[in-house]
């Protein structure tokens, strides 16, 4: 008796190996892509472990070293105190020169805090507390900034008086910060604050003299 294949069975099998044939197909297709995107990328590189630029610049908080920090820090409350010696020659101030002169303290440095604090921030450091500089002042002033009691005799002056006390003062003030900017700008990395820094150089030593001239005319 001769058996017959019945082809139902055979169509079975024929459908299997095809199915085999198409996954063997597709693991290999698979492998040539990830070596293709591997390859692509350069020996040794996977994508998968390579950060995309915007994740990498996020978790950079920028350049910057030691100098830059201590630049920041000194220089938001030296500011701070120059503003608030600003602040007092609308009402004390007797020449229309050192008023004037005080308002363009106060307009370039204002915005100059607001940056040192945003850097600090952005840098992982604290922001000097408002009130810092004055505990710190109390045993004598660094960095040309005033004592409590030179803050004392400015507020109380008035007439000729204020304008030669206030002159005085923010001459060693203005000379503090242009030392401060000058070392930032030997040992600092961050290119803003070097920036700000020589910007500081600039326009306080133009002040200095200004003021020296002033002072002349108060005497």
């Amino acid at each position: 008796m001769i058996r017959t294949r019945s082809p139902f069975r055979r169509t079975t099998v024929l459908a299997a190996a095809s199915a085999a044939a198409l996954v063997l197909a597709a693991c290999g297709g698979n492998g040539d892509n990830r070596d293709n995107r591997d390859n692509s990328a350069g020996p040794g590189v996977h994508h998968s472990d390579t950060a995309s630029p915007a994740a990498s610049a996020a978790a950079s908080p920028g350049q910057h070293n030691a100098a830059d920090v201590a630049f920041a820090e000194g220089m938001v409350p030296h500011h701070r105190q120059a503003v608030e010696m600003a602040d007092l020659a609308p009402g004390r101030a007797r020449s229309a020169e050192v008023k004037k002169l005080a308002a363009d303290i106060q307009r370039a440095q204002d915005p100059e805090i607001e940056k040192l604090s945003g850097w600090l921030t952005s840098w992982g450091e604290d922001v000097p507390a408002a009130g810092a500089m004055d505990h710190s002042l109390h045993g004598g002033a660094s960095g040309g900034m005033m004592t409590m009691q030179e803050m004392d005799q400015l507020e109380k002056a008035s007439g000729k008086a204020f304008d030669t006390a206030f002159l005085e003062m923010m001459i060693k003030h203005h000379d503090g910060a242009v030392a401060m900017a000058r070392t930032e700008k030997a040992e600092g990395a961050s290119p803003d604050a070097k920036a700000m820094a020589d910007a500081i150089v600039t326009s306080q030593s133009a002040e200095i003299a200004q003021m020296h001239e002033l002072l002349l005319g108060t005497r």
